[in-house]
Parts: C-alpha cells; structure tokens; sequence
C-alpha cells in the first residue's frame, strides 16, 4: 500500500495563524469609545480624538461603511484606499504604526 513512509513537504519552525489580520470597518470606529468621548468631541471641535484600533485587538481599518462628519485621529497597522478616503473626507487622520 502508499501510505508508508514520507509524503510531503516538512516546514520548520511552523507557525500557526502567522498571517491572521484582524480587520475592523470604518462604520464601527466610533463603537471603540465610549459614548461621553464621542458627545465630548462632538462640541469641542478644536480637538480629534484618538482610536488606537491595535489596542482593541485590531490589525486592518477597512471602508465599509459611512463615518459619521467629525474628525478622527486612528491608528492601526493597515489601512485600506476606501477607509483612508472615508476617514480624509471626514477631517481625519490616519496614523500608520508598526
């Protein structure tokens, strides 16, 4: 029978789930902070709060989804064309971090 000996490839030092990038839409951006901070911006528009998305377990910004008009400082380690867009538009910033 086939099925002795070896078959394959071997990988060393294999790592699992060694390309898994959590994403997060720009529509739930605003879920990561709390309701107060949001009212708290809301009226006081010389200032943009800051979403750090890695600090929430997030890897990747992604564009689906409307963002609300008010300015926003995010940082996250991926962002992709449509939510730089959506998050320009809006009068934020996008942050790259390693």
């Amino acid at each position: 029978p086939g099925y002795f000996g070896k078959v394959g490839m071997r990988n060393f030092h294999l790592i699992k789930h060694g390309k898994v990038i959590p994403a997060i839409n720009v529509d739930r951006l605003w879920s990561l902070v709390s309701e107060q901070t949001r009212a708290y911006y809301k009226e006081n528009t010389d200032k943009a709060p800051v979403i750090d998305v890695l600090k929430a377990g997030y890897m990747k910004v992604t564009g689906k989804g409307v963002l609300p008009e008010q300015p926003v400082i995010v940082k996250a380690r991926y962002f992709t064309k449509e939510a730089e867009v959506k998050i320009k538009e809006a009068g934020g910033v996008c942050v790259l971090c390693a």
